[in-house]
């Protein structure tokens, strides 16, 4: 389902733990991290659709998490051809989507890559809050930051940090990631990952494996 211009309607999903790091996946048999989104079906709403896709991709269920805010407006990007079908090419443009910021009120262990038969990820972690700027592939980008720029004054108070986060500033010593003219600093003190995660500690370096000619969603 194409609007007229050309953009698969879709929403972005970023879920937050309880120390406000947002949900990172590695999209399954590829070095590529996203956050989870999908395409919203006919006839779905847009909250309806990011259930959906919850549920798909991560296995939450609406019980597990709490809708904090959404983006006001779609926010559009484009696929370079190389990533599109073959079929698809001429009249699918890119995605416009609508982004749902989103806290985890489960636990960790409620996390489930292989909810159904067709997996997107195949392992997760949690970053801070601007680190996926610095490692989302490029063409995303625009929109990560649009989106994660827009929904950063919701973010919740548990403590001194988020005013830093919801600001773009990095604190004094730099153990917490924040988003500086594109710069990142990684979080200091060891991670530590909760049962079922695989950490990749370099995804950067990997990032443009992802396979040619892959329509990506």
């Amino acid at each position: 389902m194409l609007d007229r211009d050309g953009f698969r309607p879709n929403v972005g999903i970023i879920l937050l733990n309880q120390r406000n790091q947002v949900f990172w996946g590695k999209r399954i048999r590829t070095h590529s991290w996203q956050f989870p989104q999908g395409g919203i079906d006919r006839g779905e709403s847009p909250e309806q659709a990011m259930f959906r896709e919850l549920h798909e991709e991560i296995g939450l269920m609406p019980e597990h998490v709490r809708i904090v805010a959404r983006t006001r407006d779609w926010l559009r990007y484009e696929v370079p051809e190389r990533y599109i079908r073959r079929d698809a090419r001429g009249h699918y443009k890119g995605q416009k989507q609508i982004w749902f910021l989103l806290q985890l009120t489960g636990q960790d262990w409620n996390l489930n890559l292989r909810a159904t038969n067709h997996p997107e990820f195949d392992a997760w972690r949690w970053n801070d809050y601007w680190v996926p700027l610095d490692v989302v592939v490029e063409f995303k980008r625009g929109v990560y930051e649009m989106a994660l720029r827009e929904l950063a004054r919701y973010l919740p108070r548990n403590d001194h940090r988020n005013r830093y986060l919801r600001s773009g500033m990095r604190t004094r010593d730099g153990d917490y990631a924040a988003h500086d003219g594109g710069q990142m600093q990684m979080p200091g003190p060891a991670m530590e990952l909760p049962p079922g995660a695989v950490f990749d500690p370099n995804p950067q370096a990997q990032v443009e494996e992802v396979v040619k000619g892959k329509h990506v969603s």
